[in-house]
């Protein structure tokens, strides 16, 4: 067992001094006092007197294997390793594949989000990848979701020079195979939209929408900050329909300060904060192109960035409780994990961040067990030096 004493409690919800109680892998109490007797060495005490206790944050747009290529094989981006999520406060992770979908399998990315999960964190996958009819493991979308036990949903990539042109009428199939996949299983069937900088911008994601009768939630854009003005707007109207978005961090808080100011515009202009969520993109490759189409530069980030633009939001004057809404509960919904993952309440997952007064953390509980202690990644993967 575990008790995190005194914590200034935001679940997201900010609630106040708290104390919380894990047993296994469940929180199962918070009281204003608890007060537990166990045998020497059962029972963990953190005092989190002075510290902001939060959920442990979602990334559900993460190339857990690796993303890249587009420079040919050296510039494949390596794989993630679990520190990587554990320093930064994440623990639910949704893994995809991005340009690559031949030498960046589904098999390694099913394997890859299992030793994860079997690590100690929470991992989930999409099938697909830029590629249409997307790659699959059992034959179809539809199965991948109902037969393997991770899948949530579909990645697939629109308005972008490495995606497959697809139409919205096919967009539309493809969502509606993902919804019935979803609903047979009681997941989210999702369809997860890489948005390039295309001529067609969110058109298509737009029309699918409005001509079929999908569910709004079904279709979830994701880098629509990181392309042109045009398509921000877009997102205003896209987002009033009751569907939901995805922002792409940057590297820096300086960088991400650009970013929050255009997460800002959207909920000025009456887009609903439900409605954001904000991921990594970690461990993709970050390509820029010429105006030919040739690579001209290549990186990657890591998840740790989701930490400069909750800083980035904060310094902007937005309450932390608020904040927090794109890094848990909102991804948590989208997800189809509403309750279970991103809150901190009775009977929720035990995922746990303890920041200190700068928002720096130091303690990481995922699924109950310690991962961080005083800012030492204490939970490793296997093979972790």
């Amino acid at each position: 067992m575990i008790i995190v004493k005194n914590a200034n409690l935001y679940t997201p919800e900010h609630v106040g001094k708290k104390d919380i109680l894990i047993e296994g892998e469940k929180i199962v109490k918070i009281a204003d006092e608890i007060c537990v007797e166990a045998e020497q060495g059962l029972l963990r005490v953190i005092d989190a007197a002075g510290k902001v206790v939060v959920p442990g944050l979602i990334d559900q747009h993460v190339h857990v294997t690796g993303g890249g290529g587009e420079a040919g094989p050296a510039s494949r981006v390596p794989e993630s390793n679990l520190s990587d999520f554990i320093k930064a406060g994440v623990t639910t992770v949704l893994g995809l594949l991005g340009t690559d979908g031949i030498t960046r399998s589904l098999e390694n990315l099913y394997a890859k989000t299992k030793a994860l999960t079997e690590e100690g964190i929470t991992a989930y996958m999409l099938t697909g990848a830029y590629g249409y009819p997307s790659p699959t493991l059992t034959g179809s979308v539809e199965r991948d979701i109902c037969l393997i036990d991770n899948c949530i949903g579909v990645k697939v990539a629109v308005s972008d020079h490495r995606g497959s042109n697809m139409s919205a009428q096919e967009l539309a199939r493809l969502a509606t195979e993902a919804r019935r996949g979803g609903l047979i299983t009681a997941k989210a069937g999702i369809v997860t939209i890489h948005m390039g900088d295309g001529k067609k911008g969110l058109k298509p994601v737009l029309d699918a929408l409005k001509e079929s009768d999908l569910p709004a939630k079904t279709l979830i854009p994701t880098h629509v900050n990181c392309r042109s003005l045009e398509l921000l707007e877009e997102c205003i109207e896209f987002c009033k329909l009751g569907a939901s978005i995805d922002f792409t961090v940057e590297a820096t808080v300086e960088e991400n300060v650009v970013e929050s100011k255009k997460l800002i515009y959207l909920l000025e202009n009456g887009v609903n904060p439900e409605n954001i969520s904000i991921s990594s993109d970690a461990f993709g490759s970050q390509p820029r192109f010429d105006e030919k189409g040739n690579t001209i530069g290549l990186t990657y980030l890591t998840s740790e960035t989701l930490l400069s633009m909750l800083k980035a939001l904060l310094s902007l004057e937005m309450p932390l409780e608020k904040a927090l809404l794109f890094f848990t509960v909102n991804p948590a919904r989208m997800m189809g994990l509403e309750g279970v993952k991103g809150v901190i309440q009775e009977g929720a997952d035990a995922d746990i961040v303890i920041f200190d007064e700068e928002i720096d953390i130091t303690h990481v509980i995922a699924r109950g067990k310690v991962a961080m202690d005083e800012g030492v990644v204490v939970m490793k993967g296997r093979f972790e030096l």
